[in-house]
């Protein structure tokens, strides 16, 4: 067993193994453990560490970072990740690998400093102009989250392409046991600006629009082939799926457990991979399943659109999609279970 770790403090850790040349950052809660321990622990390790003045100012120093074959974070929360967008834009048209750590808290505008999953949608579909996706990984326990985010440098710099964190502030704040990995040797990249010579990026203004469409629609493709990834148990003879990502995923497997053991036939599909949705989960479904049910904490289900969209490439069109959200925070059992009953007594509209 590992050391009890906040997980903050055990996702900054992960970046600083994972070969983080460098962090740019400006703090809010609930993510600003991370930027605390980097503002003396990047010193120690021999990395880079810059408090800047705002969040837009962090996301265009990382970009520069990058520019030059950094492995670069920064971390928000919230509307902190909104006001990154330009620079998550520029980044994204510049094919610059970055990981961004989005630490969800509930609601609109400022919001409030409670946990919520109110910014999947964002997250899923870009967040700033143009047609970009990034590729979006949530975690459901501290441990999961040192995994991820040591892998997401490395999906970062295979595919030149932003890798988001979308964690939420129950599990930045929370501390459970993890193992932390080896730390990694990495070099800068050899495709960056060396000093020696041109720009290896060629304008937006002058390159070839189209070909560069094609080549990024390719990367798409690739990444949504070999990068979706899930947890999934008792889906194959279940009348109800659930589908969860994050902490409600945790509460999803829970109930799905004690209910096998009462012969109560529960599935759950736990998404680790937001972006890309982990759509090949629907291949191991009973055909004959009744609903699939999303567990989120959030006003009114942003993940549902996705189960909805992908239940029917997946052939379960005619099947009902339902939501249960709970906001803000974290998702109590027994409400989940009370609005479930409801749902399979009919007295709950389906959302698809």
């Amino acid at each position: 067993m590992g050391d009890m770790v906040k997980g903050n403090i055990a996702m900054a850790e992960a970046a600083i193994r994972a070969g983080m040349h460098m962090y740019a950052g400006y703090p809010i809660t609930p993510s600003s453990e991370i930027m605390e321990y980097m503002s003396w622990r990047a010193q120690e390790a021999g990395r880079q560490y810059i408090q800047a003045e705002s969040e837009l100012g962090a996301m265009y120093m990382v970009y520069g970072a990058a520019s030059v074959g950094s492995r670069v974070l920064t971390a928000s929360s919230g509307l902190g990740i909104s006001l990154k967008q330009e620079g998550v834009s520029y980044m994204q048209a510049a094919d610059y690998p970055c990981v961004m750590i989005s630490v969800c808290r509930y609601g609109d505008g400022l919001g409030s400093l409670q946990s919520g999953q109110t910014d999947y949608l964002r997250e899923t579909r870009g967040g700033g102009n143009g047609d970009y996706r990034n590729i979006v990984l949530s975690p459901s326990s501290v441990q999961e989250a040192v995994d991820l985010v040591y892998l997401a440098f490395d999906l970062s710099e295979k595919y030149r392409n932003i890798v988001v964190i979308l964690t939420e502030g129950a599990l930045g704040q929370m501390m459970e046991d993890c193992e932390y990995p080896d730390y990694k040797e990495v070099p800068f990249y050899d495709w960056a600006f060396d000093g020696k010579h041109t720009n290896p990026q060629p304008s937006q203004m002058t390159m070839d629009l189209y070909e560069r469409a094609q080549r990024r629609n390719a990367l798409r493709a690739e990444i949504t082939e070999n990068e979706q990834r899930w947890e999934a148990v008792g889906v194959e003879d279940a009348e109800y799926v659930f589908f969860a990502y994050g902490i409600p995923g945790r509460i999803a497997l829970g109930i799905v457990d004690d209910a096998r053991k009462r012969g109560e036939k529960l599935g759950v599909v736990r998404a680790i991979s937001l972006w890309p949705f982990p759509q090949k989960a629907f291949d191991a479904i009973n055909k004959d399943v009744k609903g699939f049910v999303t567990i989120e904490t959030a006003d009114d289900g942003q993940m549902v659109e996705d189960v909805a969209l992908f239940a029917k490439k997946k052939g379960f069109g005619d099947v009902p999609c339902y939501t249960i959200t709970s906001p803000p925070g974290v998702p109590k059992t027994v409400d989940v279970l009370k609005k479930f009953e409801a749902i399979k007594a009919g007295e709950v509209k389906e959302v698809f």
